[in-house]
């Protein structure tokens, strides 16, 4: 009789184990480093989920960013993650980094822009990306989304082959900038942004716009990128919208993470922006509007999410 209670005592234990952890589900986000925005709205992403996802719990994790991010949601080691919209885009269809090798990744949402912001000053006289022929322009930090994207919009005006490129982070090549070492300088980030804040604040900042007719082949063979027109007023002295390139961010999952969790993550997210917003003003752009917005399918979970948001 003692045998039979022993097992029946273990049996409603394992039980109870079983259901605690099926419960608490724990979700990491992969994010970037700590000082870049994608750790800023993942771990703002985190505390959402943590205070109104019941039996949740969620951690940003600091990681190398979007390919880190894609290999590691699509392998299992991470439940979501942060993405540009063109890395996204590749992993899926095996092009790029993932050459060969496609990752099995869908999409939450789209989250905010990050635009390819070519800046000058005034004391460089150059005022479009065709005067940019021959000088010294900073693309981004080596093998960045900026570098790429920079090199592609130089490209379809034309003058890649004839200028000085240099590969530096956005804080060297404002500081390059301003003591005349080279003549323009790249940036890809939402806008504005701390570097570019500081150039304007310290020189008369000149962005050069990207004209559509110009960049139409670009954007038709790399689908990802869009069209986005920074508003006047975003940085000093900025007197006119100026149309850039816009490369977005998007949280993303893999093709095998349950569709209600997926449903879950999205309608708590989505039902507290305000929150959400309060974490950085990039995070404010973040909206039912553009969500869907994806460049790669939407997860089943984040779509009958979106279709029940519209009834």
């Amino acid at each position: 009789m003692k045998v039979w209670k022993s097992i029946a005592a273990l049996t409603a234990g394992l039980i109870l184990a079983s259901g605690t952890a099926s419960a608490d589900e724990r979700l990491s986000i992969g994010t970037g480093g700590t000082g870049g925005l994608f750790y800023v709205i993942g771990a703002g992403m985190a505390d959402t989920l943590n205070k109104h996802m019941q039996d949740t719990t969620a951690r940003a994790e600091v990681t190398g960013a979007s390919i880190e991010n894609v290999r590691r949601v699509a392998a299992g080691q991470m439940a979501l993650g942060l993405s540009s919209s063109s890395t996204l885009y590749e992993a899926a269809h095996g092009e790029g980094p993932f050459d060969g090798d496609p990752q099995a990744v869908q999409g939450i949402a789209y989250l905010y822009p990050a635009v390819l912001q070519l800046a000058t000053t005034a004391d460089t006289d150059i005022a479009g990306i065709a005067e940019l022929a021959g000088k010294r322009v900073s693309l981004g930090p080596p093998g960045s989304n900026s570098a790429v994207l920079a090199k592609r919009i130089l490209e379809a005006y034309g003058v890649f082959d004839s200028i000085e490129p240099q590969f530096l982070s956005y804080t060297e090549g404002v500081g390059a900038l301003m003591d005349e070492q080279i003549d323009a300088t790249a940036v890809l980030a939402g806008a504005p942004t701390a570097a570019l804040i500081d150039l304007s604040s310290q020189r008369d900042m000149r962005l050069l716009p990207v004209e559509a007719a110009q960049v139409q082949a670009m954007l038709d063979k790399y689908p990802y990128y869009q069209l986005y027109d920074i508003p006047a007023g975003t940085y000093a002295d900025q007197d006119e919208p100026v149309t850039a390139i816009n490369d977005p961010a998007i949280l993303f999952t893999a093709e095998d993470v349950a569709e209600d969790t997926i449903h879950g993550v999205t309608r708590t997210l989505f039902s507290h922006l305000d929150e959400l917003g309060e974490v950085h003003p990039q995070a404010r752009k973040i909206s039912l509007d553009t969500a869907e917005d994806t460049p790669v399918d939407l997860h089943p979970g984040a779509k009958r999410y979106f279709e029940e948001a519209q009834q």
